[in-house]
């Protein structure tokens, strides 16, 4: 019985595999969809941009305020997707570089794409916020004695 045991253990740990790989696929799938759904919406509001800003010119009525809000829904929309194509990047164990959006192995020193390095040093993070954050002051010493 020992044999038929191990066929069947092996068997159920196959399927749990398979089920846990369809899932994953699946929720790829749903995250994929969402995506492009939010694009669609992003190029729906672009085009109702296009018009409010095409009747103001022609009537020469300001519409500031509803193009205003027609910019704030389409910068919305843009933060949803980018939260989206943060979760589809996780789900597919990819980071995507910070420069230029590629998206990389999860192990990954290097973005293969632009060459940013992609998980930075804890100490290198803290040396380079500091130089960012205090512009050099020339010392008293740095200017040349005058004649």
């Amino acid at each position: 019985m020992g044999l038929f045991e191990d066929v069947v253990i092996n068997a159920k740990n196959a399927a749990t595999a398979v089920g846990e790989k369809a899932n994953q696929i699946m929720d790829i799938s749903k995250l994929r969809i969402n995506a492009a759904d939010l694009n669609n919406e992003i190029s729906k509001r672009f085009e109702a941009l296009g018009r409010v800003a095409y009747d103001s010119k022609k009537t020469g009525a300001s519409s500031d305020e509803l193009i205003g809000e027609c910019v704030a829904a389409i910068d919305e929309l843009y933060e949803q997707l980018d939260a989206v194509n943060e979760q589809l990047a996780a789900k597919r164990s990819r980071i995507p570089c910070k420069k230029c959006g590629q998206e990389n192995p999860v192990g990954a020193a290097y973005c293969s794409k632009c060459g940013q390095k992609l998980q930075p040093d804890a100490a290198e993070d803290s040396a380079e916020e500091t130089t960012a954050a205090e512009p050099e002051k020339p010392t008293e010493n740095s200017e040349e004695p005058k004649e």
